[in-house]
Order: structure tokens, then C-alpha cells, then sequence
């Protein structure tokens, strides 16, 4: 037998001894690298339908929901808008019970939606680091539960798997170089990395330059928080120069995966913003700000360039988010970071139209040709 035949009889014996198998395709989840956030804690905001078409006129194609509501589902049918959907935390200790639960969940909310391009499940947001220590345990087990249904609905070629994490689970961040996972985050996030890696999904990071800048105003140059011209930071270690933080955060994602195993892995920011309000303790939350803060993370991802450490990958990024969420709690600055406003109209001009004519002067009208979905 010549060594054609041994390897197709070799692959024929695989094949037949272990039928269940299937390797993960590589699902590409995100259409070229600006996306946003799509929050709904309001009562005030524009319908789904609405939405879609504002969207639709901004050419922002990635769009991420925290849950899998029907009317968002039946709204961006046919619109071609590319979805992330959520598997809220409340509802993670149910999936990892049952896999018969995580397949109905499928149907129900992505099978039963054929022509809304659903693209990813999110399962979980910020649940490593977090405070309920019981969805820490479950986190991995919905995460297989939810794959498992995804792949028995031969789904698994479209929809990719994913959890987003905070700057939570890191133990050190600053210089970027030295940053690791926190000692009693490892043990759970080893396991779920081994299995992201498996089914090729990438490592979610909700990262935001403001909050760091909040954290300690009198150490971080406000210009290196917002993308503008400052002196930056250097890596001893590295030998690398940081000239804004976003860069720094995400390259400190990529050590601490590569000190737990993991060196390969792609890190996609599923969260970043600049609130353009806060309270009186929040100074930083100015409309100023965020506008500066927004208009040149889209220059930045525009670039299509990777970071310092990661050269050759491209950063790829959701904002946060498109309205201001009026019922959200927590400090003013929480309920807003919207590029629009309730009504639909600009919260300030990075280069959108809003759904309503806004008195906002266009000072950055070179932006209006971009395709944010390229």
C-alpha cells in the first residue's frame, strides 16, 4: 500500500472510531474593526427599528446586545448588521445544568432568526473577578453547554462563542509587560482558555482608558488616556513605547495569556468608551473628553495596525455605547456613555448623523466618509 492510500485508510479509521468529532472552523465574528455597544437599561430610547436604520446610516455593521430580546432579533433582520448576542449571568448556572436548556436557548433565540446575522453568543459579561463567586464555578460548564447546542444545531461554522472580561482578572497591568491573571482568577481561567483555544475563540476585554484615568488622575496624563500627543510610557522589558493607553491595555491582556499558556490567543476590545457626564467627583466626564476620546479610537482603528507587542494583530473594537441608558445605576457618568443621545440625535460629532437634526456644529466632517464596517 503506497503512502497515499496509508493516510487516506488512516483518516478513514479516524473518521469511523470517532464520529463525533469535528474540528472548529475559524468563525469570523467581526466585520473589519470598529463595532458598538447596543445597552437598553432606558425607557426613553428610539425602537429597535430605529435603531437598526441609524446604524445602518453610521455603516457600523458589529453590533453587541447583553441579551437575546426578540423585538432587537426580528428589528435587524435582513439589515445585513452583524450581532453579538447575551446569554445574561442570571441565566448561566441554568445552562451549565442542561445542555437540553442551552439547545432550546438556541433555537429560541438564534435558530428561530434565520435572516438576522447572528454571529456570536456571549456567555457571561465580566463574570471572572467579579463578585457572585457561584457563576465562577458555572462559567465554563454554560460555556460548553451553549457550544455543544450550537454545534449539535450545525451552527458552529457561524457562531462563535465568546465571554467578556474586566481589568478584574488582572493582577498587575502597569508596565504591560509584567501583567499576569490574579492568583484566585488562574484556576478558572486556565480551564475556560483551554477550552476557547480548542473551539478558536478569542479573549474579550472590556478596557477603558477612563476608568484607569479616574482610578488616579494625579499619575496618568489625561492625553495619553485619550489618544492625544504626550510623552507615553516605556517598557523596560520589553524595550516597547506606549503612546496611548488603550494600546497598553490591550498588550498587557496579551502577557498575561502568554504567562498562563495562551500566546496565540487574539484579544478583541468588546468595551471602550469615555463618559461625557459624570458627577463632581468625576471631572474627567466631560462632552469634551468623550468626543476626543471617540473620535480617535475611530482614527486609531481605522489605521487597521496592531499594538506594540502584537504588531501583526489588528486591533478590533466595540464602543460603548450608542445611547446614553438613563436607567442605569451607579454614578452619573454610568448613564452616560452614548454617542447619541435619547432622542436619536449626536450626543456630540465624531462624524454620525444622528435620527433627528442636532444643533451640534460639525467640526469633524472628514470622518463622514468612513466605513466603519471596513
Amino acid at each position: 500500500m503506497d503512502h497515499v492510500s496509508t493516510f487516506c485508510w488512516f483518516l478513514l479509521l479516524l473518521s469511523s472510531s470517532c464520529p463525533g468529532i469535528k474540528a472548529p472552523l475559524m468563525v469570523q465574528a467581526f466585520t473589519g474593526t470598529y463595532g458598538i455597544n447596543y445597552g437598553r437599561i432606558a425607557d426613553n430610547i428610539p425602537s429597535p427599528d430605529e435603531v437598526a436604520t441609524l446604524l445602518r446610516a453610521a455603516k457600523i455593521k458589529n453590533v453587541r446586545i447583553y441579551d437575546a430580546d426578540h423585538s432587537v432579533l426580528k428589528a435587524f433582520s435582513g439589515t445585513g448588521l452583524e450581532l453579538i448576542i447575551g446569554l445574561p449571568n442570571g441565566n448561566l448556572k441554568e445552562m451549565s445544568e442542561s445542555e437540553d436548556r442551552a439547545i432550546n436557548w438556541v433555537k429560541e433565540n438564534v435558530q428561530a432568526f434565520p435572516d438576522t446575522e447572528i454571529r456570536g453568543i456571549q456567555v457571561g459579561n465580566e463574570v471572572l473577578g467579579g463578585t457572585d463567586l457561584e457563576l465562577w464555578e458555572v462559567l465554563l460548564g454554560a460555556a460548553k453547554n451553549i457550544y455543544s447546542a450550537v454545534n449539535k444545531l450545525q451552527l458552529s461554522d457561524k457562531i462563535q462563542i465568546q465571554t467578556a472580561h474586566s481589568q478584574a482578572v488582572f493582577a498587575n497591568s502597569y508596565p504591560p509587560s509584567s501583567c499576569i491573571f490574579k492568583e484566585n482568577v488562574v484556576q478558572y481561567m486556565k480551564p475556560l482558555l483551554q477550552f476557547f483555544e480548542q473551539i478558536k475563540s478569542p479573549f474579550c476585554l472590556n478596557a477603558y482608558p477612563f476608568l484607569a484615568y479616574m482610578s488616579s488622575p494625579n499619575s496618568i496624563d489625561i492625553n495619553y488616556a485619550l489618544f492625544e500627543s504626550n510623552s507615553g510610557i516605556y517598557d523596560p522589558k520589553t524595550g516597547l513605547h506606549y503612546d496611548n493607553m488603550l494600546d497598553a491595555q490591550i498588550d498587557a491582556a496579551y502577557a498575561a495569556l502568554q504567562d498562563a499558556g495562551f500566546k496565540k490567543m487574539e484579544v478583541i476590545v468588546t468595551e471602550t468608551g469615555w463618559a461625557s457626564k459624570g458627577d463632581e467627583s468625576e471631572a474627567a466626564a466631560t462632552v469634551n473628553n468623550a468626543r476626543t476620546y471617540n473620535y480617535n479610537l475611530r482614527k486609531r482603528l481605522a489605521k487597521k495596525k496592531g499594538t506594540p507587542l502584537r504588531p501583526k494583530m489588528v486591533v478590533k473594537a466595540y464602543v460603548f455605547a450608542v445611547f446614553n441608558e438613563d436607567r442605569k445605576p451607579g454614578p452619573t457618568s454610568e448613564r452616560n456613555f452614548g454617542l447619541f443621545k435619547a432622542d436619536g440625535t449626536i450626543a456630540y460629532d465624531v462624524g454620525f448623523k444622528g435620527l433627528k437634526s442636532s444643533s451640534a456644529t460639525s467640526s469633524f466632517l472628514s470622518l463622514k466618509v468612513w466605513d466603519s464596517s471596513k
